[in-house]
């Protein structure tokens, strides 16, 4: 879902570490050993063996249209060493500060706690400079202990398949030796078999392939708002761009949506009156707005419940407004019986038709997104400009970061918002921008009423299987091929790239149909087949708003985490990521033996 951006003090210093390109610059001489390296950090020495002093400049390949910065400068026949980001493919270029002239630039990956040299001379063969690379220390395997810690976790799901397979075996061969013995010896009653055949008999009629993909993306969103081990991907995209942390709210709002046709369908046809409904809609969403209001909130000034700071947007705030509409939108526009003819071939687009005035609101919505965010004039400003400002874009629009989302949230909260985005470091923005912003939420709405569309097939294809997953399969294909047209398959030279922070409108189609896959897969797995219970993820699904609070609130307290001694690499980071992560499962677990569920 989110990154936890609300309860870390040291969020905007490690983030400036993990994002910048230069880092702390020494002019002495080289030492063989260098400064000690953190995380995706590398050691660049220069050697200038010319007569003349040089400068040294960088940017980062996924920064788009960005400004060289300068990383260092070299005086005549001397060396200087910079620390490095390893995240991205860099850029250099070494230029002349005497005549203003490129001498070389190259484009180049660096490696984890690698040591590299550039010597920077006029070869006997040659009258022009050359910059000649050289590798000093070989860089560290970064990705090994992922490669450990996901051969670690192989094997704990294997152990979880194969132990009901193996204590299947075993309550069958007892029970053949009770049948053949007739001896008491082997009763049944007093052995865990009998709580193995009831569980199986009492299966249940809600879905499980629901509470096992909100478990599932309420599981990584825990791991990645840890830190995800330090590593890169498992953070968000600087800009645009996807990354694993993009995923996991759409994906939640996407659940949310599907929940709401399910469950306010089953009321209405138990005889829940609208009003009945209303009231426990708004009750609801009151409750997810105050939960991220006075608990999910953080001022650097003055304290967490600070009013002088309080952070109006937020990631409940967006899921509550969310609930809310997309609520209103199945009370009184949805249907609460499905007639016959809805199943006839010639009437296949019902599931869409009989909720027309849900698409009108919802494509009314999308309208006023496009709307404002293309059309909108902001000052200072190109009209409907997506980028990040700062030094993208030649360092053209420094204060136009999200464009006209970007404004009209410094306009209508001013400081009460976040200070520190996700492009900040990358493009050296100054502006304020939140990623949970007002234009972002319309876009919520979208994203969970294609989760409402997920919902509504389920009811109209119940026991039409092939049906259901055929629909499912079409529209991930539609919403995917709008999206790569939409963002021209790139990732900033579409007409509407796809980005988290804006919420885009290819962002919305591309997770709309990442998250129809991934439904229909676990329908068909876990609620058809049966292959699959949906362990361990169903726990943390069942109790959602728990964990999120709870790690949000304890997350970063003994047991969950510690602080950390080994930093330089990957191993302790993702080891304590891991661990808070399954402490949390662990803690829904219990709760569901217990048959405790949060419920709001």
């Amino acid at each position: 879902m989110e990154s936890n951006r609300l309860l870390h003090a040291s969020l905007p210093l490690l983030f400036l570490v993990t994002w910048s390109y230069g880092g702390h610059v020494r002019n002495d001489e080289l030492h063989l050993d260098g400064p000690a390296l953190k995380m995706d950090q590398a050691l660049l020495t220069f050697h200038n063996q010319l007569p003349e002093e040089v400068q040294i400049f960088y940017t980062s390949d996924h920064c788009y249209k960005c400004v060289y910065q300068q990383l260092v400068t070299v005086k005549p026949n001397n060396n200087s060493s910079a620390t490095i980001s390893t995240v991205f493919t860099l850029s250099l270029q070494v230029e002349s500060r005497m005549s203003n002239t490129t001498l070389c630039r190259w484009s180049q990956t660096y490696e984890e706690g690698g040591r590299y040299s550039v010597w920077i001379q006029v070869p006997l063969a040659f009258s022009q400079p050359q910059c000649n690379f050289s590798v000093d220390k070989n860089p560290n395997n970064a990705t090994l202990p992922l490669l450990v810690a996901a051969l670690l976790l192989a094997i704990i799901a294997l152990l979880f398949v194969a132990t009901p397979y193996i204590c299947r075996r075993h309550c069958t061969s007892k029970f053949i030796k009770t049948i053949c013995c007739q001896g008491p010896q082997y009763s049944l009653e007093d052995d865990s078999c009998e709580s193995v055949h009831d569980t199986v008999k009492a299966k249940s009629s809600r879905l499980l392939s629901l509470d096992t993909f909100r478990g599932f993306a309420i599981t990584v969103m825990v791991f990645v708002n840890y830190g995800g081990g330090g590593y890169w991907f498992f953070q968000h995209a600087p800009w645009n761009g996807l990354m694993v942390a993009d995923l996991v709210m759409p994906w939640f709002v996407f659940i949310i949506g599907t929940s709401v046709v399910l469950a306010i369908s089953s009321m209405q046809r138990r005889g829940v009156t609208r009003l009945q409904l209303l009231r426990k809609i708004t009750w609801r969403t009151a409750v997810l707005m105050m939960l991220g209001f006075c608990f999910l909130n953080y001022s650097p000034r003055d304290g967490p419940l600070s009013w002088s700071w309080l952070r109006i947007p937020g990631v409940l705030q967006r899921l509550g407004f969310t609930y809310f509409v997309l609520s209103l939108l199945q009370t009184f526009w949805g249907q609460t019986e499905i007639p016959e003819r809805a199943f006839h071939w010639r009437n296949s687009a019902h599931d869409i038709c009989l909720y027309w005035p849900q698409w009108l609101v919802i494509i009314v919505l999308e309208m006023l997104w496009l709307c404002i965010t293309l059309l909108m004039p902001v000052p200072d400003c190109p009209t409907g400009y997506l980028g990040a400002g700062g030094i993208g874009d030649g360092g053209r629009y420094p204060n136009c970061t999200g464009g006209a989302a970007g404004y009209i949230d410094r306009w209508m909260f001013g400081d009460n918002m976040y200070r520190y985005p996700t492009c900040k470091g990358l493009y050296r923005t100054v502006q304020p921008f939140d990623p949970e912003g007002v234009l972002g939420t319309i876009n919520s709405v979208v994203m969970g009423f294609l989760g409402m569309q997920a919902g509504k097939i389920i009811i109209f294809y119940k026991r039409k299987t092939l049906h259901c997953l055929c629909r499912y399969l079409l529209w991930a294909v539609i919403l995917g091929a709008s999206a790569a047209v939409l963002s021209k398959c790139t990732r900033d030279e579409g007409f509407i790239p796809v980005n988290k922070n804006l919420w885009s409108l290819s962002y919305v189609l591309c997770m709309g149909s990442f998250s129809f896959l991934l439904l229909g897969v676990m329908y068909f797995i876990i609620d058809v087949k049966g292959w699959w219970g949906g362990q361990p993820f169903l726990y943390p699904g069942t109790n959602s708003i728990l964990v999120y609070v709870g790690h949000s609130l304890l997350g970063f307290y003994f047991p969950f985490s510690w602080e950390m001694h080994f930093q330089e690499s990957h191993w302790e980071p993702l080891l304590q990521n891991l661990w808070g992560t399954a402490l949390w499962v662990l803690i829904a677990y219990l709760l569901y033996r217990k048959r405790f569920f949060l419920k709001i």
